[in-house]
């Protein structure tokens, strides 16, 4: 199957399949960006909060 697939020896099916991998792989990205949005925020051993990385923090070592 997948030498028929590459090289379109299924006419107008090949861009159906095509077009049903993209949706597929949409969803899986839009399942994983809701889930991540609903985890808590990571926490470090003391139980507060880890700053983002973008952050101002006082441990923050800018890079000249």
């Amino acid at each position: 199957m997948p030498i028929l697939l590459a090289h379109g020896a299924l006419g107008s099916y090949d861009e159906l399949l095509f077009i049903g991998v993209a949706v597929i792989f949409l969803v899986m990205m839009g399942i994983s960006w809701v889930r991540s949005r609903n985890l808590p925020p990571p926490v470090d051993d003391a139980g507060t909060p880890v700053a983002p990385a973008d952050s101002d923090t006082p441990n923050h070592v800018s890079l000249d």
